[in-house]
């Protein structure tokens, strides 16, 4: 059983209660957060709407770190009730909401592939995590192992075996979660090719991060916003550019697009459910607890979330490209979900 970050939950309700405007003025969950969780929340929200007295929970996309911002800022009816996150809370946003009075409640969902994919009729690539590292991190290390600042232009300027045609990524902003999770998963799984760098490490944790989680700021990467179906658009026009997004959506446009093999695995469902594929992470959502029997159907949305129908092997949301868990962390999960409890620093162990 997790420990309660504190004990303030009683105080906090009374005060929601008093607050201008009440609480109570809102009957519909609000849902904000990650891109890649969206189309999934969508989904259970609009089963949710279908199939209980509740009215359908309003889900908007902001990112993984512009949902926690959003979540963490308050207390009361102006606030979401509910984060999706495609990547794990940081022990800075559970202090942040700590400030503002809050705890929250963790609820891993299953896994999702992160995919370096391009148009369908381009050539398809079969790169390593250090090719990817070569390719698109701000430094590397130069012909005398000191770091430069990254020159490569094209991909076969970090290989002599991959094309000679210009390196261009689109790919999310620093506020998704799926942008620090490849940039963690894939930049910095290449870095650590290098010993020299990974030694950096033990020596000096912020300038190893520094070094290994930093996307270069030239152009060769483009930020394309939250915004998967641009990304899409992009691809279509320009058949030697790749784009950088959760396998759900390659699933969703598996008619013209195509993922590339990364150490030679290809991102598949039964590879990222395998443990296999390189670039997979968890996903999940928050509940902000002190909202939960106030704000109406919060308890019910967690239970329809974590319901087999919804997140089991073949749950309508596998349908859509979730990986599920496996039976027994499903069974564990949904116990801790369904019985709220409060996510602390502590239950980060060193994350």
């Amino acid at each position: 059983m997790k420990k309660l970050a504190f004990g303030l939950s009683a105080l906090i309700v009374g005060m929601m209660m008093l607050g201008a405007p009440s609480a109570e003025a809102r009957d519909q969950i609000r849902v904000v957060g990650s891109s890649t969780v969206f189309p999934f929340a969508t989904a259970v929200a609009e089963e949710f709407g279908r199939t209980t007295s509740h009215k359908t929970p309003i889900v908007e996309s902001t990112g993984s770190g512009g949902g926690l911002k959003l979540f963490c800022s308050g207390i009361g009816v102006q606030h979401p009730d509910v984060t999706n996150a495609s990547r794990r809370i940081k022990a800075s946003e559970i202090e942040n909401c700590a400030s503002n009075g809050i705890e929250a409640a963790e609820v891993r969902i299953g896994f999702d592939g992160i995919v370096f994919a391009n148009f369908k009729k381009a050539p398809a690539l079969n790169l390593t995590l250090r090719q990817l590292f070569l390719a698109l991190a701000k430094n590397v290390p130069g012909p005398d192992g000191s770091l430069i600042e990254n020159p490569n232009k094209t991909w076969k300027d970090v290989d002599a075996s991959l094309p000679d045609t210009k390196i261009e990524v689109l790919g999310p902003p620093p506020t998704s979660g799926t942008r620090d999770a490849f940039n963690e998963l894939a930049i910095e799984g290449g870095c650590k090719t290098f010993p020299e760098l990974k030694a950096t490490k033990k020596q000096d944790k912020n300038r190893y991060k520094a070094i290994c989680r930093s996307v270069r700021e030239d152009g060769a990467y483009v930020e394309a916003g939250e915004n998967d179906n641009l990304i899409v658009q992009k691809l279509q026009a320009n058949p030697n550019a790749f784009g950088v997004f959760g396998y759900s959506f390659l699933e969703q446009n598996s008619d013209v697009l195509r993922g590339s093999k990364i150490n030679d695995v290809a991102p598949t469902f039964d590879n990222i459910a395998e443990g296999a594929y390189p670039v997979s992470r968890s996903l999940y959502f928050y509940v902000k607890k002190a909202h939960v029997g106030v704000i109406s159907g919060i308890e019910e949305y967690v239970e329809a979330f974590v319901s087999d129908d919804a997140i089991g092997d073949y749950g309508y949301l596998s349908e859509k490209g979730l990986i599920p868990l496996m039976e027994d962390e499903r069974d564990t999960m949904r116990d801790e979900a369904l019985g709220l409890e409060t996510i602390t620093v502590e239950d980060l162990g060193g994350e």
